[in-house]
């Protein structure tokens, strides 16, 4: 285990944490009316925290055993040439997740406002959300895929996951409880918060494609031209 996948991790766990999954919705929910409001957040981030390291559990396993058979084609020339090329596609692909151009085609702009429920709602909104941000979570998936080639033992990547999962919903959290210290103060702020998320989704979505596609290409690059 080394700073430089450490480090790579982190950045990919804190673009993970700006989604609206783990930012956008709990910003909605803390604005939200209603005694149940810091329960109803706590438990839709415990979803969708429990979700993440589950699904990550799953596919760690999952890629353990493809590594297990197929590691030694997997770090070849080759494979590292298609991460390459996989990096660079999605830093391309990041431009054109531009929201002036949805306005340049007429398409109307497109919102989401959530409320905060009893706990099966909570749960159900966790859920909803993972589900939903399965097709883009293309950071959790970098993360993986970099524990998985690095060769962690199960003692290692555990709680790496979990600490991932844990930079990934720390943003809400201390939201949360500099709100409980400094609401009248802090409230107006996260409604600005809340309108600048619904304006730049979009924006969040095509800089966190371009910062994964960056950082796979110079995973690749680095097993290619410098070692």
């Amino acid at each position: 285990m080394t700073i430089g996948l450490l480090l790579t991790l982190a950045a990919l766990a804190v673009v993970d944490s700006t989604s609206f999954g783990t930012l956008g919705i709990p910003v909605y929910l803390l604005l939200s009316s209603g005694r149940s409001r810091v329960s109803g957040l706590l438990i839709y981030l415990a979803t969708v925290a429990g979700f993440y390291f589950l699904v990550g559990v799953a596919l760690m396993l999952g890629l353990s055993t493809a590594m297990d058979a197929f590691g030694d084609v997997l770090r070849s020339g080759p494979a590292s040439w298609v991460q390459l090329a996989l990096g660079a596609g999605l830093f391309a692909l990041s431009f054109r997740f531009d929201p002036k151009r949805r306005a340049r085609l007429g398409k109307p702009e497109r919102r989401f406002e959530p409320r905060v429920g009893g706990p099966r709602t909570m749960v159900l909104l966790g859920l909803t959300a993972g589900v939903l941000e399965l097709a883009t979570m293309v950071p959790y998936l970098a993360a993986i895929g970099v524990m998985t080639t690095s060769g962690l033992a199960a003692g290692q990547w555990v709680p790496l996951l979990a600490a991932y999962v844990g930079v990934m919903i720390a943003p809400p959290l201390a939201l949360m409880g500099l709100r409980g210290v400094a609401g009248a103060w802090l409230e107006p702020k996260l409604e600005r918060l809340r309108a600048w998320l619904a304006r730049h989704a979009a924006s969040a979505l095509s800089w966190g494609l371009a910062i994964v596609g960056f950082l796979l290409a110079r995973d690749a690059a680095v097993v290619l031209f410098f070692r």
